[in-house]
């Protein structure tokens, strides 16, 4: 449980737009706004975006979609790292005149060079101190025409260690930490500079982020420090794993999350189980928005890594479809059917949707089963016997004669059963693939009601004439 009655918590998340947003840092973006929500807090959102060369806007632009449609909309954001260039510049000056930051104009090849000697010692490649001002050492003379990056000077001894609020207890030897770069030659800071100033500027109180950060915990620590000020908490989620447990990958399922949205996701679904994938509440596998924020304990995120369940996703994502609103469902799988070049009045559409929500696992698969209501079908050579042919054109004529509904395309089927002494998938197979082309479909009696009389019979005609 975490005590914050001192101040009101902030909680960040923070993204780089080098790329789609991906289902770990979703499930980042849950965490945070919920551990914000549940204590009454704040959720900021900032950009990341100070890798000039691999930032886009597009990526921006999708990760704003991407939180809008999940409806986690920020109290304050977004803010954006290269409009606070500014700022940075002023907090690298401090550094330089108090002696915790410096210059440094060692050149690539001297740092390659570096490397490799650490490399064939078999020590961790790292700046050898060229540049470090130290008392009592006689720096090298500053070549001309050559920009300078800004490096911290980190402190050589003792240990750096924190209560992780997810992982518990860590610690870095402080030697092997290195004088990391604070500011490129370019003038562009850097991700570990950045995130600190901007944390401390905008008094950010708890940061959730991907256990990929940890080995960045200590170096924004020790800055933190040298700026004299106090560190916010920090908690490391674990990575999410494929069903192989390896790292998730495209391959896995970890596309962007507005393909999960182009492909009949719902947002509460998408939420529901990133949330769960990790964090628990009981065995409780089905709960709202406001059900999370109310539940929502830190504590209960497991330290180990989860595993990436795509037809749990289904399962879930099946539940909500399930119980939405039918209007709701008719303005989502509308633009499917449109772009598949339906005419959708031909049928009625909240038919189709009643009698296909309990079958569905995505919007996507709601329109690819509705499609049997408005796509014609020609259906050749399926080679029926003699008695399956007769069984057909005994059902096709005795359709003319009903009113048609439900009850009365029920009654014809039972009546037929009787009359040829067969089962129910004898005679319902193959007037299931006549009519649709499909060998699974809702109940016939169902969908030939929706379908109509008239397309029915046109149907069963032209089968019966192809197939004799």
């Amino acid at each position: 449980m975490i005590n914050n009655n001192s101040q009101s918590m902030r909680v960040r998340f923070a993204p780089s737009p080098t790329g789609y947003l991906h289902l770990g840092g979703v499930r980042t973006a849950i965490f945070c706004w919920a551990l914000a929500k549940h204590y009454n807090g704040k959720f900021i959102l900032r950009i990341e975006d100070t890798d000039t060369e691999r930032s886009t806007q597009a990526a921006v632009e999708a990760i704003l979609d991407s939180l809008k449609w999940l409806d986690i909309n920020p109290d304050e954001g977004p803010y954006y790292q290269m409009q606070r260039i500014e700022r940075y510049n002023e907090v690298i000056n401090q550094m330089l005149n108090e002696g915790t930051a410096y210059y440094c104009y060692s050149s690539q090849e001297d740092i390659e060079f570096m490397r490799n000697i650490a490399k064939d010692k078999g020590l961790k490649p790292k700046y050898d101190y060229t540049w470090r001002p130290e008392i009592g050492k006689n720096l090298p003379t500053i070549p001309k025409d050559k920009k300078p990056v800004v490096r911290f000077k980190n402190n050589k001894i003792g240990i750096t260690e924190w209560e992780d609020i997810i992982k518990g207890h860590i610690s870095f030897n402080n030697d092997e930490l290195d004088d990391f770069v604070l500011v490129r030659s370019n003038g562009i800071p850097t991700y570990n500079f950045c995130v600190v100033v901007d944390d401390l500027d905008m008094n950010i109180t708890h940061i959730l982020r991907g256990e990929d950060h940890i080995n960045n915990t200590p170096k924004q620590l020790n800055l933190i420090k040298a700026l004299k000020k106090i560190p916010p908490k920090y908690g490391h989620i674990p990575m999410i794993l494929g069903s192989d447990n390896k790292k998730l990958s495209k391959r896995h399922g970890d596309i962007s999350l507005l393909e999960y949205k182009k492909n009949g996701y719902l947002p509460e679904a998408i939420i529901n189980y990133l949330a769960r994938l990790g964090w628990s509440h009981g065995d409780s596998e089905i709960f709202s928005r406001t059900e999370l924020i109310k539940w929502f304990d830190i504590s209960k995120i497991s330290k180990s890594s989860a595993k990436w369940d795509l037809k749990k996703l289904k399962w879930i994502n099946a539940h909500y479809i399930k119980h939405s609103n039918n209007n709701r469902l008719k303005e989502l799988i509308l633009p499917y059917l449109i772009e598949k070049g339906f005419n959708i009045t031909i049928c009625n559409l909240d038919e189709i949707i009643e009698l296909l929500k309990n079958r569905s696992d995505t919007i996507l698969d709601m329109a690819n089963q509705a499609s049997i209501f408005y796509e014609e079908v020609n259906i050749k050579n399926l080679n029926f016997n003699k008695n399956t042919m007769n069984y057909i054109q005994d059902f096709y004529h005795q359709l003319h004669n009903i009113e048609w509904n439900k009850n009365q395309i029920s009654n014809v089927i039972k009546f037929l059963v009787n009359k040829h002494h067969i089962n129910m998938f004898e005679l319902c197979y193959p007037i299931r693939l006549a009519i649709t082309g499909r060998e699974k479909t809702p109940s016939i009696d169902s969908l030939l009601a929706i379908l109509g009389k008239q397309k029915v019979l046109s149907r069963l005609e032209k089968f019966i004439k192809n197939n004799s």
